[in-house]
């Protein structure tokens, strides 16, 4: 029967279809990498999606995030998501977390329940937090690097964390991870040099901030305000939906 999945369908076969359909992928971060990446896999036929953020949409992210518009401004990230996703798909299931995934509020996800994780954070605690419960419950997961402060789209490539070079991110998780005893780690990562941004107190959120009062975490409290473009997160964010497409497609 023709649908909206028709298309896929030609590729991967009914099968692997039934699979997505029956899978459960949680995206941790629904930003400029997560929000590619939720669109990527409900339009692929994922069955149920989690997503996990705490933001909302900011005039800032308007420049690089899928579910950023004017309209969306000042809305929860996940709300947005929920409701385009939907549009996409109205069968598909969707499971919103309005919170910001840390150490110490893991404890509230079971990842047993989860047939791929992916995390598309900033914080390198929560990286490693994410990759150490989704390694005790044998749940697959892949992980975005650095996509800050760079230009280059091609340059981005899947490999264990322990082949992995040049990009500053992939080189703490690296230290951090073997510490721990994690003997491998799918991520995507870019050997492209981070460019240092400009600073532009006329264009910069230090000086100019718009997050609401009393927002949890404002950007003028990073040490650097990266910069960005609309084609390097979203790179990354398919690069990483068909990723987990593959997998979730042909596991047994």
């Amino acid at each position: 029967m023709l649908g909206r999945f028709s298309r896929t369908e030609l590729l991967f076969g009914n099968e692997a279809m039934k699979k997505l359909e029956n899978s459960r992928v949680a995206v941790f971060g629904v930003g400029g990498v997560g929000g590619y990446t939720v669109e990527a896999l409900a339009r692929s036929g994922v069955g149920t999606i989690d997503i996990i953020d705490d933001d909302k949409v900011c005039l800032t992210n308007i420049n690089r995030q899928i579910i950023a518009l004017t309209s969306t401004i000042g809305k929860y990230k996940v709300d947005v998501a929920e409701e385009r996703i939907k549009d996409i798909n109205p069968k598909i299931v969707v499971n919103k977390h309005k919170m910001f995934f840390t150490p110490e509020t893991s404890g509230e996800f079971d990842f047993s329940q989860y047939d791929y994780v992916v995390d598309a954070i900033d914080t390198v605690t929560g990286k490693i937090e994410l990759v150490m419960k989704a390694n005790e419950t044998k749940t697959p997961i892949i992980c975005s690097m650095g996509a800050g402060n760079k230009l280059d789209p091609t340059a981005f490539e899947v490999a264990d964390i322990y082949k992995t070079s040049v990009c500053p991110l992939a080189r703490v998780m690296r230290t951090e991870l073997r510490k721990r005893g994690v003997k491998k780690l799918k991520v995507v990562y870019s050997k492209e040099k981070p460019i240092t941004p400009i600073e532009d107190m006329s264009i910069s959120c230090r000086a100019h901030c718009v997050c609401p009062p009393g927002a949890a975490r404002k950007c003028t409290e990073r040490r650097q305000i990266p910069g960005s473009t609309a084609f390097v997160p979203s790179v990354v964010g398919l690069i990483i939906a068909g990723e987990v497409i593959k997998d979730l497609s042909l596991k047994n």
